[in-house]
């Protein structure tokens, strides 16, 4: 298993920008940004991973691990 599998990964779509935004909580601020939506998610893949060679480079601790929190049940609870 690759480390970013630890990490989970939300594409969704923008009304407010008119295309799909990719984001990596609680690893990184910000994301990618396209009107492919599965170019969108590849994009974030490789930005993940990234993400956590910057963290190994520089000695710091990767955060905690997002996946596998079944967010996406916890989400229709809200909705």
């Amino acid at each position: 298993m690759k480390e970013s599998a630890r990490y989970a990964k939300i594409v969704e779509w923008s009304d407010e920008d008119q295309c799909y935004v990719g984001s990596s909580p609680g690893l990184i601020y910000g994301g990618c940004h396209g009107k492919d939506e599965e170019a969108v998610f590849a994009e974030l893949c490789h930005v993940v991973e990234e993400a956590i060679a910057v963290y190994h480079k520089d000695g710091r601790p990767l955060p905690p691990p997002t996946s596998g929190r079944d967010f996406a049940n916890k989400m229709q609870n809200v909705a």
